[in-house]
């Protein structure tokens, strides 16, 4: 069913809601299918997100919030207040965290009810037990259901932005993450864009603000022109960033936002896992979305430090070439309306089958040769089973020449 829209004119004597999610995009994209539960629970409601500022239009963009209120603390701290103003929020929601840190600042407010996960520390809230192994889309969903709200996990989409997109057709490339643990090392992110360029294939690196000059590395290093980066200064507006991701041929990119971005929109991705396991933070298991993980046989689903100083080991375990092969693979995606097939600066069939990338991926140890690694299929316990779709098409022509191919070792 679909939820009631947020009312554009919010009316004083309204009843409210106050979710707290001070955290990041990806975090706020997780939380969609209990934004949208909670949507249609309490369709009178004002829903309110605390959450930092920046994501105000990200947040709106859900179709499920009315407004943010905006909340932030240093990293992935809690606030300590929330700056509520009025009668106490009819109901106030947990999202954010387990325990007091999270639950002090909403029980300040006085609200009529809360809805929280039971924490040993706080023993006036009686709601469900805290589950680690668990994915952050079922996480939330599992609370709501316990006090009465169905919520679906998977039910995560949102509207594509009417607007047009800087880069329609292309394939998106993010080599960025907030943290080093999750960032694939750059030299690899530039021999795929490179390869695929070579291919025929517009390619162009998105940066968050800080971002632009590990983007503008990337470029380089694919022999890629300046304008292919996109953002880098200051993040993208939510808006044109949507445009561009719903429009995408495919999305390339670690643990982080973006790869959030693309599951709501549907848009094929190709997804890096390092220090967390797919099933806590991976896309649907549809064949439009392709999770690439190598744990050892001993890793349980959190087995690295998320925020870590270093890239992961498991993520340095990913080749080049793999990542080429999972790109292959992805479907085509949905076409939307209003959407422009992009010719320009792609070759013919023929030259694109002659094109072949000019680096070789490195082996996985040294002094091992490269494994032709099946994406699916992952060593350890951890698989990640998406059906083969079929190959991934050239962009101009139907039907497309053989995949891009992967170079042997």
């Amino acid at each position: 069913m679909t939820p009631p829209r947020p009312s554009p004119h919010p009316r004083a004597d309204r009843p409210r809601i106050l979710v707290l999610r001070a955290l990041g995009l990806g975090d706020l994209l997780t939380a969609v299918p209990a934004l949208r539960a909670l949507r249609t629970a309490y369709p009178q409601h004002e829903l309110v997100l605390a959450a930092p500022g920046r994501l105000a239009e990200a947040a709106v963009a859900t179709g499920v919030v009315d407004r943010v209120l905006p909340a932030s603390a240093p990293g992935r701290g809690v606030p300590r207040r929330i700056d509520w103003a009025g009668p106490p929020p009819a109901v106030a929601v947990d999202l954010h965290g387990n325990g007091p840190a999270s639950h002090l600042p909403l029980l300040a407010l006085r609200p009529v009810r809360l809805f929280a996960y039971a924490h040993p520390a706080m023993p006036r809230i009686l709601g469900p037990v805290w589950r680690e192994d668990e994915h952050e889309r079922s996480r939330w969903c599992r609370l709501l259901t316990w006090y009465g709200i169905p919520a679906d996990p998977d039910d995560l989409r949102i509207d594509a932005p009417p607007g047009p997109s800087p880069a329609p057709g292309a394939v998106v490339v993010h080599p960025g993450a907030d943290a080093a643990a999750r960032r694939w090392p750059p030299e690899r992110f530039a021999a795929v864009a490179h390869a695929l360029h070579r291919a025929g294939h517009r390619v162009v690196l998105t940066a968050g603000a800080g971002e632009g000059p590990l983007a503008r590395q990337v470029a380089v290093q694919a022999g890629l022109p300046p304008s292919a980066v996109l953002g880098g200064s200051a993040d993208l507006p939510f808006g044109e960033l949507a445009a561009l991701v719903a429009r995408a041929r495919a999305v390339i990119v670690g643990d982080t936002g973006l790869a959030h971005l693309a599951s709501a929109l549907g848009t094929p991705s190709v997804v890096l896992f390092g220090p967390v396991a797919p099933r806590l933070w991976g896309p649907p298991r549809l064949p439009r979305h392709r999770a690439l993980w190598h744990p050892g046989h001993l890793d349980r689903a959190r087995p690295g430090d998320a925020h870590g100083g270093q890239p992961d080991g498991r993520l340095l375990r990913i080749t080049a070439a793999e990542v080429l092969t999972a790109v292959a693979r992805l479907p085509e995606p949905v076409r939307r309306p209003g959407d422009v097939p992009r010719t320009e600066d792609v070759r013919q069939p023929e030259d694109v089958r002659r094109a072949q990338p000019t680096w070789r991926p490195e082996p996985e140890r040294p002094g091992e040769p490269l494994r032709s690694a099946d994406p699916v299929r992952h060593p350890g316990p951890e698989t990640v089973p998406h059906p083969e779709p079929e190959a991934m098409p050239h962009p101009k022509t139907a039907p497309p020449p053989a995949p891009l191919s992967v170079p042997a070792s």
